[in-house]
C-alpha cells in the first residue's frame, strides 16, 4: 500500500477476494457460446481465444517467478543480496489483478469497437507499426509520466506501493494501485487501436505485443543478471533499445534514476541514467553461484507439495502445506507432469536461500515423494541421491549438512550413519538433529506435568525422549505392552519405576510419533495435548483435543530472506532438525551427528536459546495429571 493511499487505489472486484474471476465468467461463456454456435467465417476466432491468451499470460509470469527464485536461490548473477519477507509477498499476492483487468477490457473491446473482432491471424504492416509506435510515443510517454510518478503527491499516494520493494521479483513489476494500471493500459493501448483504426490489427500482433511488454517487465524485475556480454559487443546501439535486470535494479535501490521503460535511450538523453549501471552489469554477470555454510537436504512430500515450494507458487509458499486444497485438483495435469519432470530430472536442486548472522543457509530438495521412501526398490536410488548432495556439499566447502524428514530414515541410511561410515574423511559434517528434536519436545511439556502417556514408533529420538523424561521424574506410560517391554529393556534401572503401562484413566498429555491410530485417538480423554516427537505431523481426529506443533522453534529476527513456509508450520517457525544443523555451523562443533550419536540435549537447548531461537507457546493449557 501507498504510504498515503490515494483514490481508485484498490481494485474493484477486492471485495470478492479470491472469486474475484467470477467477473470474467460471462464473458467467457458468451463467446465461447458465439464460436461454437457460428459457421464458417461467421466464427470469432479472435475473441474466442482471448480466455487462452489470459491463461498464457500467467503461465508465463509463473515460469518467471520460478526461474528467478530458482536463480537467486543459488545466488549466480544475482543483484541485490538483501532479503525478502512476508509483508511483501503477501503485498504481491493479487499479481493477476492486472491481468484479469486486461482481459476485461480486451473482451469489452472486441464486442464494442469496430475492427476489433474476426482479426486475421498475422498482418505485418501492423507489427510494423506496433513496433513503431512503440519506440516512439510509448516509450516517451512512459518515460515522463514516470518521473511525474516520482513527483511527492503522485509518488506518496500511489507509486510508493510499487518501490515498497527493494528487492524485486518478477511479479514485482506489476504491483501498482488500480490509477496507476489504467494509466499504463492507456498508454500500451496506443498501437492496439491505432492498429484496430488503421485496420492492421491481427491476433499475433496483439498476443506478441502484450507478451512483450510481460517479458520486459518480468526480466527487468528478476533480480539475476542474464543479458550476456556478448549480445551488446556484436550490436553496440542495443545498449539503447533494451534495458538490462541490474539497469533497472537501480531504479529500485536509487529512485531517482533509470526511469525508462525497457529502452534507456531517454534516460541518455535528459541524463537520468545511473553512472554505476554499466558497472553494476559487470559485476552481476560475473558473480558465480553462492557456496553455503549449511545446507538443509528435505524432499519433496506429496505431489501438490511441489506448488509450495519457494520456486512453486508465492502465495502457497507463503502459508503452511494444505496440498489438499480443492483448487489443486483444478491443475492435476500439471501436478502429474511435474511428478513426471522430477523423476526423470533425477538431480537434487535448490530452492531457498537464508542467511543467518554471517552464515549462507541454502535448502536442497531430493526430488522423490513421501510414499516413494517406503518402497524397497527405491530404496537404492534416493540413498545414491542423498551421497551425491553430500559429497557435492564437501566438494563446494559446506561445513553442515543436516537431514530433513525421511532423508534421515533408519531403514533407509540409519539415520545418516550410512553415509559416515563409507566416507569416514568427510570434512562436511552430517547432521540428523535428535538432541535438538528431543530438548524441543521435553521442553514442550507443560510446566506441573507429572506423568504422560507415549505412543509412537520407538525410534532414535523416541527413547531419548522417554530417557529425559524418566531422568526428569516425569512418569511415561504407554498404551501397548511391546512399546513398555522395549522401553525398559532400552533404558537403564534407573527409569524402571517411571515406566507404566497404562490401564485405566489416561495421562492429559499424549507424546505421540505419526503412526498413532484413530484408535489410539479415541482412548484419550477430552482436553488431552497431543505432543508429536516426528518430522510428520498427526491426522487431527480429535476437535476436543489439543495439538501441538511437530518440534519446531520460533526463527529469531537475525535469520533473513524468511518468506515461505517450512511444509506445514506456520511462518518464521523452523524445525527443529533444521534448527540443529545451524546451530552446529554457528557453534562449531565438530563431530557428525547421525547413526547412533545424538548431542547432549540440554547442549542443544541452551545453544538454541542463546542464538535467539525460541520455544514455541503451549497451544491450550488443558487439565494436567
Amino acid at each position: 500500500m501507498a504510504s498515503k493511499p490515494g483514490p481508485l487505489t484498490d481494485w474493484p472486484w477486492k471485495p470478492l477476494g479470491s472469486l474475484k474471476y467470477v467477473v470474467l465468467a460471462p464473458w467467457v461463456v458468451r463467446s465461447t457460446y458465439v464460436f461454437f454456435n457460428s459457421n464458417g467465417r461467421a466464427r470469432n476466432v479472435s475473441t474466442f481465444l482471448i480466455f487462452s491468451f489470459l491463461l498464457w499470460r500467467m503461465l508465463h509470469n509463473q515460469i518467471w517467478i520460478t526461474l528467478s527464485r530458482y536463480r537467486n536461490a543459488r545466488g549466480n548473477g544475482r543483484i541485490v543480496d538483501k532479503g525478502i519477507e512476508f509483508e511483501q509477498v503477501d503485498r504481491e499476492r493479487d499479481w493477476d489483478d492486472q491481468i484479469l483487468f486486461n482481459g476485461l477490457i480486451f473482451y469489452i473491446g472486441a464486442m464494442t469497437l469496430a475492427g476489433a473482432s474476426c482479426l486475421p491471424l498475422w498482418r505485418l504492416d501492423g507489427v510494423i507499426t506496433t513496433i513503431l509506435l512503440h519506440v516512439g510515443p510509448v516509450e516517451f510517454l512512459y518515460y515522463w509520466l514516470h518521473r511525474a510518478l516520482h513527483h511527492h503527491y503522485l509518488y506518496s499516494h500511489y507509486h510508493s506501493h510499487h518501490h515498497s520493494s527493494i528487492v524485486t521479483e518478477p511479479i514485482t513489476s506489476v504491483i501498482h494501485p488500480f490509477a496507476e494500471h489504467v494509466a499504463y493500459f492507456l498508454l500500451f493501448a496506443i498501437p492496439l487501436l491505432t492498429t484496430v483504426r488503421m485496420g492492421t490489427a491481427s491476433i499475433m500482433s496483439f498476443v506478441g505485443y502484450v507478451t512483450y511488454i510481460d517479458l520486459m517487465n518480468n526480466m527487468g524485475h528478476c533480480n539475476f543478471e542474464l543479458i550476456p556480454k556478448w549480445i551488446f559487443s556484436y550490436f553496440p546501439p542495443l545498449k539503447y533499445l533494451m534495458y538490462t535486470p541490474s539497469f533497472h535494479s537501480l531504479h529500485h535501490t536509487q529512485f531517482r534514476t533509470n526511469y525508462s521503460l525497457f529502452m534507456p535511450f531517454y534516460d541518455y538523453i535528459y541524463g537520468t541514467m545511473d553512472k554505476s549501471s554499466d558497472k553494476l552489469y559487470e559485476t552481476s554477470l560475473q558473480r558465480g553461484a553462492e557456496v553455503s555454510d549449511v545446507v538443509h537436504l528435505t524432499h519433496l512430500t506429496t505431489p501438490g507439495s511441489i506448488y509450495h515450494l519457494r520456486v512453486g507458487f508465492a502465495s502457497l509458499a507463503s502459508r503452511p502445506d494444505r496440498s489438499s486444497r480443492w483448487y489443486l485438483w483444478l491443475i492435476w495435469p500439471v501436478t502429474l507432469w511435474s511428478v513426471m519432470v522430477t523423476s526423470l530430472y533425477g538431480r537434487t536442486f535448490v530452492v531457498e536461500r537464508h542467511r543467518f548472522n554471517k552464515l549462507k543457509l541454502q535448502t536442497w530438495v531430493i526430488p522423490k515423494y513421501s510414499i516413494q521412501y517406503f518402497m524397497q526398490w527405491q530404496k537404492e536410488p534416493i540413498n545414491g541421491l542423498i551421497e551425491k548432495a553430500i559429497l557435492e556439499a564437501e566438494e563446494k566447502g559446506t561445513k553442515v549438512l543436516c537431514l530433513g524428514l525421511l532423508n534421515q530414515g533408519e531403514e533407509l541410511n540409519g539415520r545418516g550413519g550410512l553415509y559416515v561410515e563409507r566416507h569416514p574423511q568427510l570434512r562436511v559434517r552430517v547432521v540428523d538433529g535428535s538432541g535438538l528434536a528431543v530438548a524441543v519436545v521435553v521442553n514442550s511439556i507443560p510446566q506441573g506435568t507429572v506423568r504422560v502417556l507415549f505412543r509412537g514408533r520407538l525410534t532414535k529420538v523416541a527413547y531419548a525422549i522417554a530417557f529425559a523424561l524418566c531422568q526428569r521424574g516425569i512418569k511415561v506410560a504407554t498404551l501397548h505392552e511391546h512399546e513398555y517391554k522395549m522401553l525398559k529393556k532400552s533404558l537403564n534401572h534407573e527409569c524402571d519405576s517411571n515406566l507404566l503401562l497404562s490401564s485405566g484413566h489416561a495421562p492429559k498429555v499424549w507424546v505421540v510419533g505419526d503412526d498413532i491410530t484413530e484408535e489410539d485417538q479415541l482412548k484419550a480423554s477430552r482436553g488431552t495435548l497431543f505432543i508429536p516427537f516426528t518430522q510428520f505431523p498427526p491426522k487431527k481426529l480429535r476437535g476436543d483435543c489439543f495439538y501441538h506443533h511437530t518440534p519446531a522453534m520460533v526463527t529469531p529476527p537475525s535469520l533473513e530472506n524468511v518468506h515461505s513456509c517450512e511444509n506445514w508450520l506456520p511462518r518464521r517457525l523452523m524445525s527443529a532438525w533444521h534448527v540443529a544443523g545451524i546451530l552446529h555451523a554457528a557453534e562449531g562443533w565438530e563431530e557428525h551427528e547421525c547413526g547412533y550419536t545424538i548431542t547432549n540435549i540440554n547442549k542443544a537447548w541452551q545453544a538454541s536459546l542463546r542464538h535467539g531461537f525460541q520455544p514455541l507457546g503451549i497451544p491450550a493449557h488443558g487439565p494436567r495429571n
